[in-house]
């Protein structure tokens, strides 16, 4: 008999004792991960461009560490595909701009051109086109490193920042993420220095035709309207930058550092991101700063801190998930319960609380002036952009958690959350009504991501959270949070996932905040998202999405079950109330037949995404607490003798 009082019967397959077990081992496997201080962090993997551009930032530095490039060269290797290409993310398809950037690395390091691996990745780059054909990051790296003209990239001059609120294009217009990225690279896309490149290597090997004679051409995704407006614009800005007055343009320079340097994060960084620190580090090293000047050591630290150093191997993680991962893991002992899983989330909520951003007053406040700062960044630190979806997870932990002591923190929360939403009545991460569409087309955001516009998957976070709270329907907030993710359902009846992979995380967060805003499971929105969940359950008894679902002609794309959808869609069901569906037992099955030896679970595909089609993200904390959190749920409520879920997330 175990703690919690279950006999060894079945239900649809799944075995109560084994069951009891599994989740048993799986909590003292995460306990076993927590910090002494409380707080939980676990690695935070993108695709091969963040360690390869870590190497080329040395480079252009000339501050080469040959044992370390070389371990990070391991890495490279590893996961380059059959083919020779680089995918955005694991079994991903062929990227042309990851597979560049990985081969510049790789050369750079060493690894001979004749090389084997060397061979298949420059010939599949010339297949596609060549180098000329990557995007618009990866053609302003090869200009810092002089293998394209500056023609290669759209004209951004650092004027930008003298710019009027106004004016059409403004910084404040566009995402936090784009924000602290663009801001130093106006400095050096104006400037256009050159990398040190100590080695003197070059990648021409990787153009169909000569760089200097081939043709650039700056496109926009989607829109052909804005895409023709814009790439126009762009003509003409390339014809009169020369132009600019001195004056004007030592003003905006000025203007892009006193950014930087109010923002530099400490050993954290700017943006809490590689690509800005990185950015940033470039900035002050082409005007000149010494390589003793304190931001600039403090920049570079901030960097170093984000390899993940491995006997054998090295990587650059993209930033670091602690808030996130802090929160997340609390929700999954707090459905374990008993005495050890009650003092493990009680040291995580003292170590969350003692993190929100209380005193500084972000670049949210530019659309919502005069409300007061109450959120969680999703990094250590982050102060002037701290993340509504972050904010949400932590409320809903440390409010279950129940210490009183912590009350002040969640009405501060609330107040800010509840401030942060936009006129459709959705949430976006950082950002409210980030919502200027049409900056997307610019020739520079060749990616499509430059905006934070509100999604189903955030907003249904703050829905639980106030429902949670105790907000009721009639309360304007949430009927508006309600109205607007009711109109986001696909015809299918799934709900779109912005940050998760995909339909999968979007359905699961969509049908706990509909849950815990008291609607009805017989609602015929939710029947029809609980059918889409079931009719998407593989034959193993797991459900998987693949990162190319972000992609309209592939919708529904499946390589593999994995267990942290396979739990986002067992919780999407039991908030449904189809706690006693063969659907159900069948994927709790699964996952107890997933868990590994060590007691948590492995995954390789990436089930996560920073920009959906562009750069996908893998949590090694996704496999360890969601599953646990979905069996333990699943148990609490068989216990019980209950279909409801009595909280928010």
């Amino acid at each position: 008999m175990s703690r919690h009082g279950l006999v060894a019967e079945q239900d649809a397959g799944v075995d109560r004792r084994e069951l009891d077990a599994v989740i048993e081992t799986a909590a003292e496997a995460l306990i076993a991960r927590q910090n002494p201080d409380g707080h939980w962090v676990f690695e935070l993997e993108a695709d091969a461009t963040i360690p390869a551009e870590f190497i080329l930032l040395r480079h252009y530095l000339d501050e080469i560490d040959s044992a370390l490039e070389q371990n990070i060269a391991v890495y490279l290797r590893r996961i380059q595909k059959a083919d020779g290409g680089w995918p955005l993310f694991h079994d991903g398809a062929f990227d042309i701009s990851a597979t560049t950037k990985a081969y510049y690395a790789l050369k750079l390091v060493g690894d001979p051109i004749d090389a084997p691996h060397m061979v298949k990745a420059r010939e599949l780059i010339l297949a596609h086109g060549g180098a000329a054909r990557c995007n618009v990051f990866t053609r302003i790296a090869l200009a810092l490193f002089g293998q394209v003209p500056w023609r290669a990239v759209p004209v951004m001059p650092v004027e930008i920042m003298n710019l009027p609120r106004w004016f059409p294009f403004h910084l404040s217009k566009v995402s936090y993420w784009s924000r602290t990225v663009i801001v130093p690279l106006l400095v050096l896309m104006t400037l256009k220095p050159r990398a040190r490149n100590p080695l003197g290597i070059g990648v021409a090997e990787l153009f169909v035709r000569p760089p200097q004679v081939e043709q650039y051409h700056h496109k926009t995704p989607g829109n052909a309207f804005w895409g023709t407006v814009f790439v126009a614009l762009d003509k003409m800005l390339r014809v009169a930058e020369p132009w600019f007055p001195k004056r004007g343009r030592a003003r905006a320079i000025g203007r892009a550092m006193s950014f930087v340097h109010e923002r530099l994060n400490g050993e954290d960084g700017l943006g809490a991101i590689f690509p800005a620190m990185a950015n940033s580090v470039m900035a002050m090293d082409c005007l000149g700063y010494t390589k003793d000047d304190p931001r600039v050591v403090i920049a570079k630290r901030s960097i170093d801190k984000l390899l993940v150093i491995g006997d054998d191997e090295t990587y650059c993680q993209p930033c670091v998930s602690p808030i996130w991962d802090t929160g997340l893991a609390s929700h999954a002992m707090l459905e374990v319960g008993g005495e050890q899983a009650q003092r493990s989330v009680g040291k995580a909520s003292d170590w969350l609380v003692g993190k929100q951003i209380l005193d500084t007053v972000g670049d949210w406040s530019d659309r919502r002036p005069g409300i007061r700062p109450g959120g969680w960044a999703f990094q250590y630190a982050n102060a002037h952009y701290p993340d509504v979806d972050d904010t949400a997870a932590v409320v809903l932990a440390i409010d279950r958690a129940g210490d009183p002591l912590h009350r002040e923190a969640i009405d501060r929360a609330i107040e800010w959350v509840v401030g942060m939403q936009s006129e459709n009545g959705g949430w976006g991460a950082f950002d409210a009504d980030n919502t200027h569409y049409y900056l997307n087309f610019i020739p520079f955001a060749d990616h499509g991501a430059l905006l934070d516009p509100p999604t189903s998957d955030v907003s249904a976070r703050c829905i639980s959270m106030l429902a949670q709270y105790g907000l009721r329907k009639g309360h304007p907030v949430l009927d508006r949070g309600i109205e607007y993710l009711m109109k986001e359902q696909e015809p299918d009846g799934s709900w779109y996932g912005r940050w998760g992979t995909n339909y999968i995380y979007g359905t699961w967060s969509v049908l706990c905040a509909l849950n815990a805003a008291g609607e009805d499971p017989a609602n015929p929105k939710i029947r029809q998202a609980a059918d889409w969940l079931i009719s998407r359950q593989q034959a193993d008894g797991g459900w998987g999405e693949d990162g190319s679902s972000y992609y309209a002609d592939k919708k529904g794309a499946v390589k593999v079950s994995t267990p942290s959808q396979t739990a986002w869609a067992i919780l999407g069901l039991m908030a449904a109330g189809d706690v006693d569906t063969p659907a159900v037992a069948r994927g709790v099955a699964y996952l107890m037949a997933q868990r590994q030896e060590h007691g948590l679970w492995d995954e390789e595909a990436y089930t996560a995404v920073g920009f959906p089609r562009v750069f996908y993200l893998r949590y090694h904390g996704y496999r360890a607490y969601f599953p646990l959190m979905a069996l333990a749920r699943y148990r609490n409520l068989k216990n019980g003798n209950s279909t409801t879920v009595m909280h928010g997330m």
